[in-house]
């Protein structure tokens, strides 16, 4: 199967990504937005989301079993070793499933809309 052009879109915090991504795909070009799969790899039930559990206890979790981010936020930017802990968990993860969106994607790009793309 030949791999789709990819075209990264990042920029930081309110620069307009989403505005820009939502006129991309108003045109027909497939979006995959990584913070959105970034929430998927640690929903309930995930293996990433009971790694996480484990490694800092039951205080990152919400009362229905979803990641409490808040929680979380506050002990790894706390703590850089726990910041790189949880950033080499989640990455790669996050990698595969943009890689397998980006190939399942129809039309001969697809846009990756990436804030941490460097």
């Amino acid at each position: 199967m030949k791999r789709r052009f990819r075209i990264g879109l990042t920029g930081g915090i309110a620069c307009g990504k989403s505005t820009v991504a939502n006129l991309f795909a108003a045109l027909g070009v497939t979006i995959v937005d990584t913070d959105l799969l970034a929430r998927e790899v640690v929903a309930p039930g995930s293996p990433l989301l009971d790694e996480i559990g484990r490694r800092f206890g039951p205080e990152v979790l919400q009362k229905d079993g979803s990641l409490d981010r808040t929680a979380l936020r506050a002990r790894v930017f706390a703590n850089p070793a726990e910041r790189q802990w949880l950033e080499q968990l989640t990455h790669p993860a996050i990698r595969d499933l943009t890689d397998a969106r980006c190939e399942a994607a129809i039309g001969p790009y697809v846009v990756v809309a990436i804030p941490l793309l460097v």
